[in-house]
């Protein structure tokens, strides 16, 4: 029997930090990464737009034969998971929802704040999801995190005191006593350890990306090749995107924490 073949799609770099989760906590499967690169930042495009171009992708990455889709993007889970879902024949994981129910488990006073891009708290997708779980929830965008982190700027002084600004603003107006702070952005985990240093101290922090490879890693333990104890060999990865691979291989490096050696480049067709 083959090993599993996970499907891994974001508009373009972050989610790779979600497939690193995954690589940690599933090495076994063989992994389809897909980068619309070219048409990022899903974030200023309407929710019809993103439906479509996320549908696409997850069509593509079926063809390519995986058998489980994770959608590693804020913006395409929180305005088009439906659609996705819908559109699809195979199993589909997002990262809300994970990341929901771990900010829930992990707060004591039921007082979450979420950090993520305007788009995802224009969708108010985390504060839906939190409030299903009896959370209270605060959403703060933070628009400079991501160019910050794509500039490489991840330990530079900026990067703190930006963070900082956030952060402060967050925890006022009734969320001083927040205990936990939720990371609604697949690029913030490159951040943790700024973030760490900006919350207040009994802030736990979690991050949707380690939480959303939590959930796959639980469904894939019901799956006949792990569930039959098959051994297992190292992940073969596939990576795909729609601008230029050399771009990719070099940023996308920072996001996975290991060389990227090839890129096919992949044209959708509007």
């Amino acid at each position: 029997m083959p090993s599993p073949c996970i499907g891994v799609f974001d508009s373009g770099f972050g989610g790779l930090t979600v497939l690193k989760a995954l690589l940690e906590l599933i090495p076994g499967a063989d992994y389809l990464y897909f980068g619309d690169t070219a048409r990022l930042p899903y974030g200023s495009k309407s929710a019809e737009t993103v439906a479509k171009y996320a549908v696409e992708a997850s069509n593509f990455l079926q063809r390519q034969g995986a058998h489980m889709l994770v959608i590693a993007c804020n913006t395409a889970t929180a305005l088009a998971f439906d659609e996705i879902e819908a559109a699809t024949r195979i199993p589909v994981v997002g990262v809300v929802e994970p990341g929901a129910q771990a900010a829930a488990a992990a707060s004591e006073n039921e007082s979450v704040v979420v950090i993520a891009t305007e788009a995802t708290v224009n969708s108010h997708a985390y504060q839906k999801a939190l409030e299903a779980h009896g959370m209270d929830a605060r959403e703060m965008a933070c628009p400079l995190l991501v160019p910050l982190v794509e500039e490489g700027w991840i330990d530079h002084p900026v990067t703190e005191q930006v963070a900082r600004i956030y952060l402060e603003k967050a925890f006022t107006d009734g969320f001083q006593a927040a205990d936990t702070l939720l990371l609604g952005c697949t690029h913030y985990p490159l951040l943790e350890a700024v973030l760490r240093r900006a919350a207040p101290e009994h802030v736990t922090l979690v991050d949707s990306a380690a939480s959303t490879a939590r959930v796959v890693a639980q469904q894939m333990q019901t799956h006949p090749y792990f569930a039959a104890g098959h051994p297992t060999h190292p992940a073969r990865l596939k990576f795909y995107a729609t601008d230029s691979a050399e771009k990719f291989k070099r940023l996308g490096a920072h996001f996975l924490g290991q060389p990227i050696e090839q890129v096919e480049h992949v044209d959708l067709k509007e």
